[in-house]
């Protein structure tokens, strides 16, 4: 059986989506309101950003070490502070904060949100970072095909003849044979 790269290149793709219940949560949602956050899957796109952020926290908490190597330790702690980075943060939580901020679809989440929640309910954050991850990894959805084209509405036929008999279509022999 052969892959149909037609038919994939033609589907168009829905992301998935799905509701995390967060009940700790609930007295941050409107009374009355089921406390669920919404996330969707990444794009491959966007699982290398995370990657990347990654990468950057380390680079950047180097920078940092290195600039305030003459320094107290305090006060590259405090620039690690202010630039919102640690260098005691894994690798795999920064990852996740960068999911989370990519995926979130109710509420939009910011880094300073992520940040926060994987702070203070961590297991809340790890339950809808790990429904991020099982959402990329089925893909996205095969969604309708689009339509082929739109059937234009026909209008009235257009007449052959000109008023007085004489037709756009006529040919040129007709005319050479009453010459000759």
């Amino acid at each position: 059986m052969k892959f149909d790269s037609k038919k994939f290149l033609k589907t168009k793709f829905e992301r998935r989506t799905f509701p995390v219940p967060v009940p700790d949560l609930q007295a941050f949602f409107p009374e009355g309101e089921e406390a669920v956050w919404i996330v969707r899957g990444l794009t491959g796109q966007e699982l290398g950003r995370a990657d990347a952020a990654a990468d950057k926290n380390k680079n950047i908490v180097a920078i940092v070490n290195g600039l305030t190597a003459d320094n107290s330790k305090e006060k590259a702690a405090a620039i690690k502070d202010l630039l919102g980075i640690g260098g005691d943060t894994p690798e795999a939580i920064v990852k996740r904060i960068e999911h989370m901020i990519l995926a979130s679809v109710d509420p939009v989440c910011t880094r300073d949100l992520a940040v926060k929640l994987c702070e203070t309910y961590p297991v809340e954050f790890l339950a809808i970072t790990n429904k991020i991850v099982e959402l990329t990894g089925k893909g996205q959805v095969p969604g309708k095909l689009p339509p082929s084209g739109a059937t234009a509405e026909s209008g009235p036929a257009l007449p052959c003849a000109t008023p007085g008999g004489d037709s756009s279509t006529k040919s040129d022999r007709t005319s050479s044979r009453k010459d000759t």
